[in-house]
């Protein structure tokens, strides 16, 4: 949560485009939301009705009705978190799935914002599929070969560990470098879901 409201949301923020404003977390201004409500709550995919992902759906229709979405980084929030796996599986599961068809939603507009919004909505889809190519050739590659692919695991150790010593300063915590290990739980965990998600998108 903090590095994707302090880093993600808040590097977004600096081009006047927050992509996903979290539902806990957001006000809007009354008179923007009365002119979206009757798009917002009938919210549809391939046809369907939708029922999740509400909060970056409605971002993206503000966006797209001329509005700006800002980042406050004093604000103080609270939100309900998954305590179990499986809670956490099923959560990730409908993050997946909003963030692929939300992100279908704003590729026209997108060049109307900046080109750095459009790198970081193509990376964030991008980085997933590049991740997962990675860890299947280094699979590949032990199996086939009997070698170990340390090169790969070294690059993808030193960005996450460049991306937690990040995190670690700008926060004042340590702690911040145990999300290193959040890399495995994304590679054995996530990715799966992720590509689930996406054949899947269709589901409620």
């Amino acid at each position: 949560y903090w590095l994707a409201c302090n880093e993600e949301r808040a590097a977004q923020a600096r081009f006047g485009a927050v992509m996903c404003c979290c539902g806990p977390c957001a006000m809007y201004r009354r008179s923007a939301l009365l002119l979206l409500l009757d798009q917002y709550e009938t919210q549809f995919f391939r046809g369907k009705p939708s029922d999740f992902g509400e909060d970056r759906h409605l971002t993206i229709l503000m966006l797209k009705a001329g509005f700006q979405t800002e980042y406050v980084p004093d604000a103080v929030a609270a939100t309900v978190v998954p305590d179990r796996l499986g809670l956490y599986l099923r959560q990730q599961l409908r993050w997946a799935r909003s963030t692929f068809r939300d992100t279908f939603l704003a590729l026209r507009l997108l060049p109307e914002l900046d080109r750095y919004l459009t790198l970081d909505v193509v990376g964030q889809n991008l980085g997933p599929l590049l991740l997962a190519l990675s860890s299947i050739a280094a699979l590949a590659q032990l199996a086939l070969t009997a070698t170990v692919p340390w090169w790969t695991g070294l690059i993808i150790a030193s960005m996450t560990v460049v991306r937690c010593s990040v995190a670690a300063f700008r926060a004042r915590e340590l702690r911040f470098l145990g999300f290193s290990l959040h890399t495995l739980i994304n590679i054995f965990l996530l990715l799966p879901v992720k590509a689930y998600a996406l054949c899947t998108l269709s589901n409620s």
